[in-house]
């Protein structure tokens, strides 16, 4: 068995728009993985032969290559805000680019005095040709900020 993993990092500060409804997938730098040896996260994206910019929501995909139970691990670090919620999720496929959006794990926090650092896990199936991404929305008026953030994916997969 081999363990496949993608580790996502960005130092940002990310730019979180207002949105009473919408989540804004986090978006992750194609060259700053500190592991993606098998290219789950490339620029040049699966169901597409054009590159895609780190300012693109796409930069927040991850495309597993297997069907597997896998884990889904995230971390984000708000910036002391006006916001009285936060919320994160994981998606497949956030942009409806292959099978169709759909959500789980969400969590909503009130805010603590300072900052708001929360890290998230999730287990779930993954599949070729459905991106994953890590995604967040608040209820402020204005924009926030992601000084940091972070979004893992991996499982197993067998090697014959």
């Amino acid at each position: 068995m081999r363990l496949v993993v993608c580790s996502l990092k960005t130092g940002g500060p990310q730019t979180i728009p207002p949105s009473s409804t919408d989540y804004v997938i986090v978006r992750f730098p194609f060259n700053g993985e500190s592991d993606d040896s098998d290219g789950l996260h490339d620029p040049v994206q699966p169901d597409t032969l054009q590159a895609t910019t780190a300012s693109h929501p796409r930069a927040g995909l991850i495309w597993p290559q297997h069907t597997a139970w896998a884990t889904l691990n995230g971390l984000m670090y708000w910036d002391h805000g006006d916001y009285t919620e936060i919320r994160s999720r994981f998606i497949r496929d956030p942009l409806s680019l292959t099978t169709g959006y759909d959500s789980t794990a969400t969590e909503d926090d009130p805010p603590s005095v300072g900052g708001q650092y929360k890290i998230k896990n999730w287990n779930m199936w993954v599949h070729p040709m459905t991106p994953v991404a890590l995604a967040v929305r608040h209820n402020s008026r204005q924009d926030q900020y992601l000084s940091l953030a972070e979004f893992k994916v991996s499982y197993w997969v067998n090697e014959v």
